[in-house]
């Protein structure tokens, strides 16, 4: 991906999904995840599939069963993005070739996520641990191990989280809410899009 950041757009409805994707894809936020606890979400995500070029990384959020991770496939989405680990969840999604980011919270659970594959790590909630807590467990995590903050995080914590190695965030609220208009959402994300930049494309980063 050209930024680090991953929309997720929970709550988002079918009809709204293409229009909204399609402003923060646009914007240049190519992650979109739309979480299984959202209404139809496997229809909103194969509409987004459908719509947004194939460049676009599409897929669920709060996966927490195996059989999602098939129908989730079976509509075209390739990140799979989880609270916890379940192994059965992450070998399914290894065996099927995508991306995963599960949700740990310690080093037990980091490691055991990367020895099942992930392919980052979804540090959450990641405002309890903050960029110190952060810091310290990336201290004894492989020096390739990529890392991503998700859970009360927001454009406003990009440069703190910069300075402990973090390049990766997932943002929630901060960036779409049930009943957003198009145009707020679309300047959430340029927003968003804009302050990653700043933080990481300046020539000092």
């Amino acid at each position: 991906m050209r930024r680090g950041i991953v929309a997720i757009l929970r709550g988002l409805r079918p009809e709204e999904a293409v229009e909204i994707g399609s402003v923060i894809y646009e914007a240049g936020i190519e992650a979109i995840e739309v979480p299984l606890n959202s209404p139809d979400p496997f229809r909103s995500i194969e509409a987004l599939v459908q719509a947004l070029p194939a460049e676009a990384l599409i897929g669920g959020g709060t996966v927490l069963r195996a059989e999602d991770v098939d129908r989730l496939k079976d509509v075209g989405g390739r990140l799979l993005v989880s609270p916890n680990i379940q192994a059965e969840v992450m070998m399914r999604a290894t065996d099927l070739g995508l991306v995963t980011l599960p949700g740990v919270f310690t080093p037990t659970e980091a490691f055991q996520a990367l020895r099942l594959g992930a392919s980052a790590l979804k540090f959450f909630p990641a405002s309890v641990l903050g960029p110190s807590g952060i810091a310290a467990m990336k201290a004894v995590l492989p020096k390739e191990a990529l890392v991503g903050v998700v859970g009360g995080v927001s454009d406003m914590d990009f440069a703190a989280y910069a300075k402990v190695g973090v390049r990766t965030f997932g943002l929630g609220s901060s960036l779409f809410k049930p009943g957003m208009g198009v145009d707020g959402v679309s300047q959430r994300a340029i927003a968003a899009a804009d302050a990653w930049d700043r933080v990481f494309c300046a020539p000092d980063v």
